[in-house]
């Protein structure tokens, strides 16, 4: 039996695919929603737009802080295991989900998977950085979406037979909610956009919105992006944020704010922007692979195959760099080739489990 257990809105995105394969294969498997960003009862509405099968079991663990949260998961999962008594748990990502999955699988002697395993920053300032990293050495099974991910595992003496490179489950599920967006959204005609005449931006990490300079950086940067193009820049924004905004007494100007999307809402408004602005490394990934051209608001990726093959620069949060960068990238060719595999992790990370 495998438990596969998720908690926020990315991870349920990225395993989609393992849990429509386990779905496929008619797999004796159950799913753990430990509700880390939201209650069950809002994400009920997620699994029944991405036409997935909703979780057996759910923690409303809610917000709080590192600790508290990855206490309260951990406290939760662990009843659960010892009552399921499954022979896998499968993790995904970098979350504190991620991370008291894996910690309490691997005290009660139940092997672990790591989907997405083997990425860094090599900051430590990040909490997902400390997660991810944590999740790795304590895993049996480490699926690496690319072999600069293996070789990261390597390095730091992770045994080569525990890794298998699978490519990323991300570009599985593009491909297959894309088509799903094709038959229930239509963002665009919604929102008044047309196709590659807008750019689109994402912000929500913390050492961007809750550090004022940062975030200021950002904003003025949008500014000067809509004075030089003249396009829509279209912000869906995050309520952390919108919240960190009004705290800093800072202003929105020229920009396009909208509430949250749905994610097919979202990938359908990603697929058709001219230009991405993120700092999610979700986003860098899905820009890639939809051959869109990315601007990341960070000093740092985890994910350095979208600046090796030239879908996304580095910008940071000064507003100057910020504009250049996304010059830059504007006129760039977008003909470079989806690092991350071929759609078919999820059936890869599934055989290599039955062959357990």
């Amino acid at each position: 039996m495998i438990a596969i257990i998720l908690g926020t809105r990315p991870e349920i995105i990225k395993m989609s695919p393992v849990i429509r394969e386990c779905e496929r294969k008619g797999l004796d498997y159950f799913i753990l929603h430990t509700g880390q960003h939201y209650s069950y009862e809002m994400d009920r509405v997620f699994f029944n737009e991405l036409e997935l099968p909703l979780p057996k079991y759910n923690l409303d663990v809610g917000s709080g802080t590192h600790a508290e949260q990855t206490g309260k998961i951990m406290i939760g999962v662990e009843r659960i295991l010892i009552n399921e008594e499954p022979d896998m748990v499968l993790v995904q990502g970098d979350t504190n989900t991620t991370l008291a999955g894996a910690l309490t699988a691997a005290k009660l002697h139940i092997k672990v998977g790591h989907v997405e395993a083997g990425l860094r920053s090599y900051d430590r300032r990040m909490p997902e950085e400390i997660n991810r990293v944590l999740a790795d050495h304590i895993s049996d099974y480490l699926f690496a979406p690319t072999e600069k991910a293996k070789q990261n595992l390597l390095r730091e003496g992770i045994d080569e037979n525990k890794i298998f490179v699978t490519g990323n489950t991300i570009v599985d599920a593009v491909y297959q909610n894309l088509e799903i967006a094709k038959r229930k959204v239509n963002v665009l005609k919604d929102l008044g956009l047309k196709p590659k005449e807008y750019f689109l931006v994402t912000v929500h990490r913390q050492e961007n919105v809750d550090v004022k300079e940062r975030l200021k950086g950002i904003l003025k940067g949008l500014e000067l992006i809509h004075e030089e193009f003249s396009m829509p820049v279209v912000f869906p924004i995050h309520p952390r944020t919108q919240k960190r905004i009004k705290e800093f007494g800072l202003s929105l100007d020229d920009v396009t704010v909208i509430d949250p999307l749905g994610f097919l809402e979202f990938l359908q408004l990603e697929a058709n922007a001219r230009l991405v602005l993120t700092d999610s490394g979700g986003v860098q990934e899905e820009t890639c692979i939809l051959c869109v051209p990315c601007v990341t608001l960070r000093d740092n990726t985890e994910r350095p195959e979208t600046l090796e093959v030239g879908s996304n620069i580095l910008a940071g949060t000064k507003p100057e760099t910020i504009l250049q960068s996304v010059k830059t990238m504007f006129s760039r060719e977008n003909s470079w080739k989806n690092p991350f595999g071929d759609g078919k992790a999820g059936k890869m990370i599934v055989k290599i489990l039955r062959g357990c």
